[in-house]
């Protein structure tokens, strides 16, 4: 005797279309993860850049100081641009302006009023700080001191 014939029965079930959900969500929250890790990193490159850029204008300072407290000709130059900075400030250029003023009678002495300003940045263009470069990567800093000698 033989079986009796069945019909194939076909599936049905959402099993499938559950898979592509998931995968389509999976594929969605890994873009948004990319998206949140890599803007975290650009900032965190930005506050580096401005760090380094501020060691920059204080290094200029610190040269211009020296070059007026160790009374080095000339005292104080009107425009002087400083690049190759050593270390990681090597890709920053410093310009540093200096003005005197006076003299000043204080007692039976005279003095002079110096002062430095320096302006950082990262894209110098070969020329001086504040630079032209219209870059989303461009970083600038500025500091200014006087001096009295």
């Amino acid at each position: 005797m033989k079986p009796p014939r069945q019909r194939a029965r076909r599936q049905r079930g959402f099993s499938g279309v559950m898979v592509i959900a998931v995968l389509v969500l999976l594929g969605g929250l890994s873009a948004y993860a990319v998206g949140l890790v890599t803007s975290a990193l650009g900032g965190y490159a930005s506050e580096i850049s401005f760090a380094r850029a501020t060691r920059a204008a204080q290094a200029g300072l610190d040269w211009g100081r020296w070059r007026v407290t160790a009374a080095v000709a000339p005292l104080c130059t009107p425009t002087q641009t400083l690049a190759n900075l050593p270390g990681t400030l090597q890709p920053y250029a410093v310009t540093v302006r200096c003005s005197a003023s006076g003299p000043y009678t204080e007692g039976a002495g005279t003095l002079r009023v110096y002062r430095i300003d320096a302006v950082a940045c990262n894209l110098p263009a070969g020329g001086p700080c504040p630079s032209a470069a219209n870059s989303a990567d461009y970083v600038q800093a500025s500091m200014t001191a006087q001096v009295e000698r």
